[in-house]
């Protein structure tokens, strides 16, 4: 019995009442938002050390931080760092692309230690765990891979189905400036020209959905058509994807197989709010991954700001889970520095949209903020910060004079002086040559 079905019959799992603790709301009324398809809660029965969470309107905004072996930089120890770090800033998921030989022994202690949910695209593990070509590889051998993941313990997997024959012929017709940016859609578009087939995630979904109907594993329907620069947003690449996927959700919840909705990608900032409503409407209020959007493209090595800016609107919007996106984003696989600013980005971009959608409870954290900063708390400052490290590393590389104060503004700190006037004092400063 998966989320959807138990929710269904009235049942209010293990998995739902920690939901619905940390979000500070009764389980009934998680309950009934996952047997609706509102609220996903992506929980593989075999996944023994997650920590659950939901994603979907209500609730908290959550974010994925992506890694993974690359066949280019193969550093396991490397991504050990980046899942540290993942965890220490408090990110909800975690998504292993590894792509390169073989990814089970990795995707297995990630799925062992991590409380993060995980996810994966199979389409990227396919061609080493199956040491086959690409157009070698037949359906059987597609669903043998989704069952392997499923099988290891993988809470959430990227399907590209919608991007049918219907899709593809509107997308040669029409054409794009960046063509189709999406690695899986990339892979399945090539299998689909060279067989002169339908798209084989597409063709035997049903299949697929009893994969992961069987282990409780959440599918994600990929955007294969999202757009990769400003000038392809909402075009009709995008909406046809969009509209197949509408339909595909319904065919998920009919099956008992929970779905989130994957969206763009780049978009300039007064398209946002648009596309995230006509995804809620197309799509059954399903909730909606997005990866940024990027809102220029013009920002290589500062991407993880693009996308913070169109994350937060995307998420004011209707959005409910952020991929997030590292300064090294379009120039190489990030290190993990690179993932503490990504991460950091993306939880700012949350929080922000946490705080403008009145979610409750959010505002608690910021006020916590201010009391320490009127105060000269600054432990309690950088313990209540996103990342509590880089602001402690920045006051103490210029430490001021007086604790009350910082190299900024020192003795003329406006907390200092209002202070000491709030306590009957009066103030009056030397003058210093």
């Amino acid at each position: 019995m998966t989320q959807i079905d138990a929710a269904r019959a009235g049942v209010i799992t293990p998995e739902m009442k920690i939901v619905a603790e940390k979000e500070g709301l009764s389980p009934e009324w998680v309950r009934s938002r996952v047997a609706e398809g509102q609220i996903a809660i992506p929980a593989n029965i075999n996944h023994k050390s997650l920590s659950p969470w939901g994603v979907g309107d209500g609730l908290s905004i959550k974010i994925n931080v992506n890694l993974g072996i690359s066949g280019d930089l193969a550093d396991e120890a490397e991504e050990w760092k980046k899942v540290q770090i993942a965890e220490e800033l408090g990110a909800e998921a975690i998504m292993d692309l590894s792509n390169s030989g073989k990814t089970q022994e990795f995707r297995r202690k990630l799925i062992e230690h991590t409380p993060c949910m995980v996810g994966t695209v199979p389409m990227y593990d396919a061609i080493g765990y199956l040491e086959k070509g690409l157009m070698d590889i037949t359906v059987d051998d597609f669903l043998e891979v989704v069952r392997r993941h499923a099988e290891d313990g993988v809470d959430f997997m990227t399907i590209h189905a919608g991007m049918n024959r219907r899709v593809i012929e509107s997308f040669k017709e029409t054409g794009r400036l960046t063509n189709i940016v999406s690695r899986g859609g990339s892979l399945i578009f090539a299998w689909m020209e060279a067989h002169n087939a339908e798209n084989p995630f597409y063709e035997y979904y049903d299949e697929f959905l009893d994969i992961l109907h069987e282990y409780d594993v959440t599918i994600s329907i990929g955007d294969a058509m999202r757009p990769g620069s400003n000038y392809d947003a909402s075009d009709a690449g995008q909406i046809g994807e969009l509209i197949e996927i509408g339909k595909l959700t319904k065919r998920a919840w009919e099956k008992g197989v929970q779905v989130m909705v994957e969206g763009p990608g780049h978009m300039v900032a007064d398209e946002i709010a648009a596309n995230m409503k006509m995804e809620k409407r197309l799509c059954h209020g399903a909730p909606f991954y997005v990866l940024g959007p990027l809102v220029t493209d013009i920002a290589p090595g500062y991407d993880h700001i693009t996308s913070a800016i169109g994350g937060t609107i995307a998420a004011m919007n209707g959005a409910n889970f952020l991929c997030y996106v590292t300064p090294a984003e379009h120039l190489r696989l990030p290190r993990a520095e690179d993932v503490r600013e990504g991460v950091v980005a993306a939880k700012i971009a949350a929080h922000a949209a946490d705080l403008a959608n009145h979610v409750p409870g959010a505002r608690n954290r910021d006020n916590k903020m201010s009391e320490a900063r009127r105060r000269f708390d600054w432990d309690t400052m950088f313990n209540t910060a996103i990342d509590p490290v880089r602001p402690r590393e920045f006051f103490e590389s210029a430490p001021p004079s007086n604790e009350d104060s910082c190299t900024m503004c020192g003795k003329m700190c406006a907390m200092k002086t209002v202070n000491a006037i709030m306590d009957g004092l009066t103030v009056d400063l030397d003058y210093e040559e």
